[in-house]
């Protein structure tokens, strides 16, 4: 049980277990937003004399986890729209968006998703017909679970002027009844923008309270930092936030690829910013996800003799964008699925290594979920970061035998590419998954569900330690945002960002992973979560929403 209270000259937090990496240790003295020392309690008690006192209660602490791919805004909007996670038929999904109907107000796009197709006995994507019934005459756009899909009522097609003569937009897809050419009502990859804008951008006071939400959750994992990958408007909320001090978390801010030519014409540079707000590389789309089956591949999907997937980017406009960031300081990431996109995606990095040596880039490949053979040891050789999201393996296992078969032996293959010497980062990828760290540990360490105990780990062998999945959320990430000086560490310098859990997780069985909570979370000194009190009232946000994952992606 953790007593006492932060001082205002300094806290040492004492009689815990303090996991260094290295030298075991008992308490951290804090001071001014940094680690002024590590070590025994006895030891910090007599150099910092005038500093109160913090019992851990020989609680096990940690550095505070870093998500390194998250869509915070977008995850804050989740938690008030139509959530379809977990619907286990289209009949189920149906009904809630017809309950969300009912509730809303009469002029309200109806806007939500997390639905997931593969979970359903009908065997198919939804389609407009399906949600005319209940919608009526509102436009209604749901999203799938990856993000990378709409589902659309007629009223929303017929307010965006898609009809059955509307071409396919470059990267993106209408489905067309193969009968009449009629659009279906799913949309694919840049097929969505136009009901996406149709729909309306949260408003600025929106988006700030969206981050806020978010927060209050994030602080409840045990989260200090996250890497966004959403647009300029939540870039502009974040500095909103921080010239207010209302923003709790440090961000590592991706510039949209929209917003490349921009950023050069500034002379902005990929590690510009502080320990609160620091910009990271410009985010590239290549291809689209395994879920709605457009992630680029080398061969085609099994069953599927005619989809390779959905290319977003060719390889010359990969090429093209990587070099042209990396010539003006501006290191890449680039969300690629399958193993044709990565490998055009390390294609495109190995042609930039000259100014990406010249400026000191880390460049990351988002997600990296399947993977040639050929191609894995290339990351390493190229200094390429993975940015990995263990739940994503977890969820995804069925789905990646059922379209990938036996080229899933290196989906989400943790363990081969650390064996390469690749460095790793892992995130949530909320609202598409749980921000729950604890649990992406667990998947990690295991490669099965939680709640699966019986069930054998899909391919053992990429299976990490423990500390290794620690490592991935914290030194990993402050690695790929270049600030492993001063973040993913409990050193003397280092800011002052710690959890502290309710149980060892070096300690526990793996399978108790996910049942251990976080009893306290710091960040910048600051207790920004305890077990004794609200995480929305420590983080600014009155919010009350739950700590599940939402139901769309920004």
């Amino acid at each position: 049980m953790i007593e006492g209270e932060p001082g205002q000259a300094g806290t040492v937090y004492e009689d815990g277990s303090i996991w260094t990496g290295g030298a075991p240790a008992s308490a951290l003295a804090v001071r001014g937003g940094r680690i002024a020392a590590v070590g025994e309690t006895r030891d910090l008690r007599d150099a910092f004399p005038a500093f109160a006192r913090v019992s851990l209660g020989g609680l096990t602490v940690l550095p505070a986890f870093t998500d390194s791919h998250i869509h915070v805004a977008s995850f804050g909007l989740s938690l008030r729209q139509v959530d379809l996670r977990g619907a286990a038929s289209l009949r189920e999904a149906v009904a809630r968006v017809g309950d969300a109907v009912r509730a809303a107000g009469a002029a309200e796009w109806i806007q939500g998703g997390g639905w997931d197709k593969n979970l359903w006995p009908e065997g198919r994507f939804p389609r407009r017909g399906d949600l005319d019934p209940v919608t009526g005459g509102r436009p209604a756009l749901l999203r799938s679970k990856d993000g990378h899909t709409a589902w659309a009522n007629t009223a929303a097609l017929a307010l965006a002027g898609i009809t059955r003569d509307t071409p396919d937009p470059e990267g993106g897809l209408i489905v067309r009844d193969p009968a009449t050419g009629e659009p279906t009502g799913l949309l694919a990859e840049r097929a969505t923008h136009p009901l996406l804008a149709l729909a309306g951008r949260p408003s600025p006071e929106a988006l700030e309270r969206a981050i806020l939400d978010a927060s209050a959750v994030l602080h409840r994992a045990g989260v200090s930092g996250v890497h966004v990958v959403e647009g300029k408007e939540v870039f502009a909320a974040f500095q909103r936030l921080r010239a207010r001090g209302a923003l709790t978390l440090r961000v590592c801010m991706m510039v949209p690829e929209d917003g490349l030519d921009a950023a050069i014409a500034l002379g902005l540079r990929t590690g510009f910013g502080d320990a609160t707000l620091r910009v990271g590389g410009v985010k590239i789309f290549s291809d689209g996800a395994l879920g709605s089956q457009t992630a680029s591949m080398l061969e085609p999907y099994e069953g599927q003799p005619d989809n390779r997937g959905v290319v977003v980017r060719t390889r010359e406009q990969l090429h093209a964008l990587v070099g042209r960031a990396a010539s003006a300081g501006i290191a890449s990431v680039v969300h690629a699925i399958g193993d044709r996109a990565n490998r055009w995606v390390l294609d495109a990095i190995e042609a930039a290594r000259d100014d990406s040596a010249r400026f000191g880039l880390r460049h990351r490949i988002e997600h990296v979920q399947v993977l040639h053979p050929d191609d894995l040891p290339r990351l390493a050789r190229l200094g390429v970061v993975a940015s990995m999201q263990p739940i994503h393996c977890t969820q995804d296992r069925d789905i990646a035998d059922r379209y990938w078969g036996a080229r899933a032996r290196y989906a989400y293959a943790f363990r081969s590419l650390l064996e390469c010497g690749t460095r790793l980062t892992f995130g949530s990828d909320a609202p598409v998954e749980t921000p729950d760290v604890l649990a992406g540990i667990h998947a990690a360490v295991t490669r099965r569900r939680s709640g699966e105990p019986e069930r054998p780990a899909w391919y053992p062998e990429e299976c990490l330690t423990v500390g290794e999945a620690v490592r991935a959320y914290t030194e990993g990430p402050a690695y790929a945002a270049g600030e492993e000086r001063e973040k993913g560490a409990l050193r003397a310098g280092c800011v002052a960002d710690f959890v502290a859990l309710s149980g060892d997780p070096f300690a526990v069985a793996p399978d108790a992973l996910p049942g251990l909570r976080v009893a306290l979370t710091v960040v910048d000194g600051e207790v920004r979560y305890s077990g004794s009190s609200s995480a929305a009232e420590s983080s600014g946000s009155s919010s009350s929403s739950s700590s599940s994952a939402g139901a769309s992606i920004g």
